[in-house]
C-alpha cells in the first residue's frame, strides 16, 4: 500500500477513491475503521486503501479518536503517505471538525505543516485567493448557506479553517502554484519557517492540483477535497512506486432490480429528483413529520415498491425538499432528530429493497449513504469507474451488489437516470 486515506464520510470516500482508481491505483474502501482482529490494510491487495468514516457532523472528539484510529490501523498496514478528505464545500462549523481532525493527525505523524484545498474544478469547485467558489459563486452566496447540519456563511478558507486551529493559517496564492512545484514548495518553506502549520492552496484547474500534489510529495499528510488526489498516482508512478492498473477500474456485471434512495436535500439532489419525477419515474416521498407521529413510512414505501408495476422497474425513494421546507421541518422536530428519522427510514427501506431483489442501488447524501451502507451490512467496497466526476460505480465485495454513493452536491441533472442507463 501506498497511501492511506481518511475519509469523513461515505461519499466522499468513494470520491476521492474514484480519483485514484482513475489513474490506474488499485483501491479499495473499508466501512469504518475494522476491529483489531479483522482484516489488515496490508493483505487487501490495494495502492491506495481509503477508510470511510461518519465523522464529518460528529462531535469534535469523538471525530479525532475515530480518526486517529484509522491513522493506526493504516499506519500497520505499511501506508507511505496520508491523506485526510474532506468536502469541496469544506463543509464544517466554527468548532470543526476539519482543523480539529488535521491537528491531531499531523502530531500523530510527527509533523507541522500540510496543506489544506477542497479544490475540485471538475465539478465546479475552485479556490481563487483562498475563498472557496462554487461554480461563479462564492460558497457563501451558494445553495451551501442553507445546508441543514454545516451552512456555509464565509467562503474565506483561511479565517474559517483558523477559527478551527490552534495553529496558524497562511495562504499559498494561485501566482506561486502557477510557478510550478519548485515554487511552491519554497513558499510552503517561507510559511513553515514562519510558524505557519497550514497553507490554504489556491487551484483553479486540473494543472494547479497536479502542481500541488507534486509540491507535497514529500508531507506525511495532505488534507483536501478529492482534486488533489488527481495527481499523485503520477507522483507515485515517477518514485517508482507505482504501476498503474488499466484494469483498476473494472467491476464485474450484476444483474437485479435497481432503486434510489435520496437523502440530501442540496441544490443538485433537488435537481436530480424534479428530474426524475418530470419523466413520470415512480418515486415514493419520506416526510419527516409523518415518521415523527408514528407512521411507518418505511413498510409503506416497501409495500409500494413491491406492487407489480414497480417491481419491473427502478424507482426512487426520497426524503430530498426544498430549503424552507427543511427549516420548517428542523424547527418542529430539532435537527438532529429529523435527520435520524430519515435516515433510519431510508436504511430500513434499503434492507427490505435488497430483500425484494434489488441489487443496484444510488444513494444521494452523505450521512443517508453512510446509514445504508451500514444497514446493507457492506464493509469494504472495489471502486469502478466514474458515473460523474466523483461518483464512481462500486461493488460491495463478497455481495452481488453495486452502490453508487453521490454527494449531495455532484452529478448532473440526469444523474439518477444516467447512474441507471435510462434514457433521459
Amino acid at each position: 500500500m501506498i497511501l492511506g486515506v481518511i475519509a469523513d464520510d461515505f461519499t466522499g470516500a468513494t470520491d476521492v477513491a474514484s480519483m485514484l482508481v482513475r489513474a490506474g491505483m488499485r483501491t479499495v474502501q473499508v466501512i469504518g475503521v475494522p476491529q483489531a482482529d479483522g482484516v489488515g490494510a496490508a493483505s487487501l491487495n490495494a495502492d491506495a486503501v481509503v477508510v470511510a468514516l461518519k465523522s464529518r457532523t460528529t462531535p469534535a472528539a469523538e471525530a479525532v479518536a475515530e480518526s486517529l484510529a484509522a491513522l493506526r490501523w493504516l499506519q500497520a498496514g505499511g501506508a507511505r503517505q496520508f491523506y485526510f478528505k474532506y468536502c469541496s464545500t469544506f463543509d464544517s462549523t466554527a468548532e470543526g471538525n476539519i482543523g480539529p481532525v488535521a491537528e491531531a493527525l499531523l502530531a500523530a505523524l510527527g509533523s507541522d505543516f500540510t496543506i489544506a484545498c477542497p479544490a475540485f474544478p471538475e465539478n465546479g469547485r475552485s479556490v481563487y485567493m483562498g475563498h472557496l467558489f462554487v461554480g461563479e459563486q462564492l460558497l457563501s452566496d451558494s445553495g451551501m448557506r442553507h445546508h441543514p447540519l454545516t451552512p456555509m456563511t464565509d467562503a474565506n478558507l483561511v479565517r474559517v479553517l483558523q477559527a478551527q486551529c490552534q495553529g496558524r493559517v497562511g495562504l499559498a496564492r494561485h501566482d506561486v502554484v502557477a510557478q510550478g512545484a519548485v515554487a511552491l514548495k519554497a513558499r510552503f518553506a517561507e510559511l513553515r519557517a514562519s510558524g505557519h502549520r497550514f497553507a490554504v492552496a489556491d487551484a483553479i484547474d486540473n494543472q494547479s492540483l497536479r502542481t500541488l500534489a507534486e509540491a507535497c510529495a514529500d508531507l506525511p499528510l495532505i488534507t483536501a477535497g478529492s482534486g488533489v488526489a488527481l495527481g499523485l498516482p503520477a507522483v507515485y508512478e515517477a518514485r517508482g512506486w507505482l504501476r498503474p492498473d488499466a484494469e483498476a477500474a473494472t467491476l464485474p456485471a450484476v444483474g437485479g432490480r435497481a432503486a434510489v434512495l435520496s437523502g440530501s436535500c442540496s441544490s443538485a439532489t433537488n435537481a436530480q429528483v424534479q428530474h426524475w419525477l418530470a419523466q413520470g419515474r415512480p418515486a415514493f416521498r419520506v416526510d419527516a413529520r409523518a415518521l415523527a407521529a408514528g407512521q411507518d413510512l418505511a413498510q409503506a414505501a416497501l409495500q409500494w415498491a413491491a406492487q407489480p408495476e414497480h417491481a419491473s422497474v427502478p424507482v426512487l425513494v426520497y426524503a430530498t425538499a426544498q430549503p424552507d421546507e427543511v427549516r420548517a421541518v428542523q424547527e418542529a422536530l430539532g435537527v438532529q432528530r429529523a435527520g435520524a428519522l430519515v435516515e433510519h427510514c431510508l436504511a430500513t427501506v434499503a434492507q427490505g429493497l435488497q430483500a425484494q431483489g434489488v441489487r443496484r442501488f444510488v444513494v444521494a447524501g452523505g450521512e443517508t449513504s453512510g446509514a445504508v451502507v451500514q444497514a446493507l451490512g457492506v464493509q469494504r467496497l472495489r471502486i469502478g469507474a466514474p458515473i460523474d466526476p466523483g461518483v464512481p460505480w462500486t461493488q460491495a465485495e463478497g455481495q452481488p451488489l453495486l452502490l453508487a454513493l453521490k454527494s449531495g452536491n455532484f452529478g448532473s441533472t440526469d444523474f439518477f437516470s444516467k447512474a441507471l442507463g435510462l434514457t433521459a
